[in-house]
């Protein structure tokens, strides 16, 4: 996990801030403060990737669909075969 690698007390402290947030408004208020646009954008991208990915979706479904190049695509079915299964237990958690 390339995280555990820059494991530290401010890194601690975002994602203690996320835990905080209790609705989907609430986020929106401290993402919109945090992130840029496209930021927020690309997280939603990639979490949208790893969905149609996890349904059997092809690359040129996902790419035609979210507009996710072949490199983003790649780089979450990497994630989703090799990774720490976040993706996994978030969209479980979710539902999708």
């Amino acid at each position: 996990m390339q995280l555990k690698k820059l494991n530290d007390k401010s890194i601690d402290q975002l994602f203690e801030a996320v835990l905080t947030l209790s609705s989907v408004e609430e986020c929106y208020v401290f993402f919109d403060d945090l992130c840029t646009v496209n930021e927020i954008q690309s997280l939603s991208q990639r979490l949208e990737v790893a969905r149609m990915l996890g349904k059997g979706c092809t690359y040129n479904q996902i790419e035609a669909e979210t507009g996710a190049s072949t490199a983003t695509i790649s780089r979450v079915k990497r994630c989703l075969n090799y990774g720490n299964d976040g993706y996994k237990m978030t969209l479980e958690r979710l539902g999708r």
